[in-house]
């Protein structure tokens, strides 16, 4: 089964944001499944101080590259995990995701904090859980 993890990225440092998806990465990879997420591609940004949602001009870093890229990498997922735990302000791209997600048919699983307590993203989600732990474990199952 394919997983599309998404999560926030913009403000948080390049490494952060890797360590955030490879811990889940390595988790779901041993439980056999095959895992996407929006940081492929994107090694030509690990020099910047802070990640920032749009201006990059770097062939797969562009605005319209990065959009496509995870459009298209949630249109190819079984299942989409949206981790919105831990943020310190809303993820757009995230919310897209979950969007696509939701309007494709696809599973979609999420974690939700407070700054994303939102009809959209509640709606979105098919199953929201309340920690990490909990949305892993249930993704290991599947």
């Amino acid at each position: 089964m394919k997983i599309y993890l998404a999560g926030p990225i913009s403000g948080r440092k390049y490494k952060r944001v890797l360590e955030f998806f490879m811990s889940k990465i390595e988790r779901l990879r041993a439980a056999g499944h095959t895992v996407l997420n929006p940081m492929l591609g994107k090694d030509d940004l690990r020099n910047e101080p802070e990640l920032r949602g749009y201006g990059y001009k770097g062939p797969t870093t562009t605005n319209h590259a990065i959009f496509e890229r995870d459009q298209w990498m949630v249109q190819q997922a079984d299942v989409v995990f949206a981790d919105l735990s831990c943020t310190e302000r809303v993820s757009i791209g995230t919310c897209f995701e979950l969007a696509w997600a939701s309007l494709l048919g696809k599973h979609t699983i999420a974690v939700v904090d407070s700054v994303h307590w939102h009809a959209f993203v509640l709606e979105a989600a098919d199953v929201i859980f309340d920690g990490v732990d909990d949305a892993m474990e249930y993704l290991e199952a599947l």
